[in-house]
């Protein structure tokens, strides 16, 4: 089974600035601190270009 949330390892938290509790969920979009519980959502229509 594939899993739906990630830990982003190594990042960490802009509002609590913990290290290595920020979750990935593909299921909701969402980028979410454990310790915390700040979360921001992911913008799907988002690009992002190289050397731009």
């Amino acid at each position: 089974m594939t899993e739906l949330a990630y830990i982003l390892d190594g990042l960490r938290c802009a509002a609590c600035h913990a290290v290595n509790t920020l979750w990935l969920d593909l299921l909701r979009g969402l980028v979410e601190c454990r310790e915390c519980g700040q979360g921001a959502f992911l913008d799907p229509g988002d690009t992002y270009e190289e050397g731009a």
